[in-house]
């Protein structure tokens, strides 16, 4: 297969950890050629929907073998304007903030999508699901959220529960997330800093106390369930178990719970055009559906053998197949 990934810089990628270099391993591994492209290399033209796309080559040793460097483990060629098209499968691997260009980008691979192209997740399906929103429509494996602007509603919500997490609905890798408490003398200033007086919307979820044992990543794709979760365990003293906000990834197999909440959700979300999705489940709560660039294969396979990355480009081939 010819593959284009819409992505980060090629050179922000860290090798020991990054699912998209992972993916290019695999599918190099398979005989696939790939090429990359930014956001920014997105175009439309003459009606058509083009990528400025420049072939990547795996160079020198690759992480795990001897004299791998994290800097120089691939060639770049010069970009050249090709239809988006002409290729066997794109995927947007582009990280969020999901702001308005990521909205756009959606709107070119769409019109792609159109001129046939198989894009990966389906671009409508991302700007469909919100990543935090999105759990409303799973209440019952959720604990009680609401999503309001309201000052007073959020306050209230942290007295009924005496605790609460706040979230703001376009925040990543856990930032701008607060543990809220219903004594907090600081709990209106911590109100007041992320809805900005009623202007922004702020979810507020129930606190699960099973954080101490890990914010778990479940992983699904193509609407099959991967049978290891990475737990995200906090740092001391923290509340969010985000990798980028230091927490510690621990690989173990899925809870009974895992794989229900999984199992329920794979064939609707795969029916809807989202081919890799990241659950987030706290204990036995699902807390959020990501659906944009979702991680953890690596340290997944490092800690388990699975290989995650050889399941997403063997299911990828098959399904290109049977779209041909």
């Amino acid at each position: 297969m010819r593959i284009l990934i819409v992505l980060d810089p090629v050179d922000s990628i860290k090798t020991y950890k990054d699912s998209t270099y992972a993916m290019m391993c695999s599918a190099h591994g398979r005989g696939h050629s790939i090429e990359v492209c930014e956001v920014g290399q997105l175009w439309l033209g003459d009606a058509h929907a083009w990528a400025d796309a420049s072939v990547l080559t795996l160079s020198g040793p690759q992480l795990g073998e001897v004299g791998h460097d994290p800097h120089q483990w691939c060639t770049v060629a010069d970009p050249i304007s090709t239809r988006i098209s002409d290729f066997d499968a794109v995927l947007m691997r582009k990280d969020p903030p999901f702001d308005a260009e990521y909205v756009y980008a959606t709107w070119l691979l769409e019109h792609a999508v159109r001129e046939g192209a198989n894009v990966f997740n389906e671009p409508r399906a991302i700007r469909d699901h919100g990543e935090k929103y999105s759990i409303a429509e799973f209440a019952q494996f959720t604990a009680d959220t609401i999503v309001t602007r309201d000052p007073v509603r959020l306050r209230a919500f942290v007295q009924r529960h005496g605790e609460a997490v706040f979230k703001l609905l376009d925040g990543m890798g856990g930032a701008s997330i607060f543990r809220a408490r219903a004594d907090d003398p600081n709990l209106s200033v911590i109100i007041e800093t992320l809805n900005q007086f009623g202007a922004r919307s702020v979810m507020a979820q129930r606190f699960l106390p099973a954080i101490t044992e890990g914010d778990k990543r479940v992983l699904i794709i193509g609407g099959q369930v991967v049978p290891f979760a990475l737990a995200r365990i906090p740092k001391l003293g923290e509340a969010r178990g985000n990798l980028a906000a230091g927490g510690t990834g621990r690989a173990q197999p899925l809870s009974a719970r895992d794989r229900e909440i999984a199992e329920s959700l794979a064939p609707i979300l795969w029916s809807r055009g989202l081919y890799l999705v990241g659950l987030d489940v706290i204990g036995d709560c699902l807390t959020e559906i990501n659906v944009t660039s979702p991680t953890c294969f690596r340290e997944i396979a490092t800690q388990t053998g699975f290989d995650v990355a050889a399941m997403y480009i063997e299911g990828l081939e098959r399904e290109v197949a049977r779209r041909s």
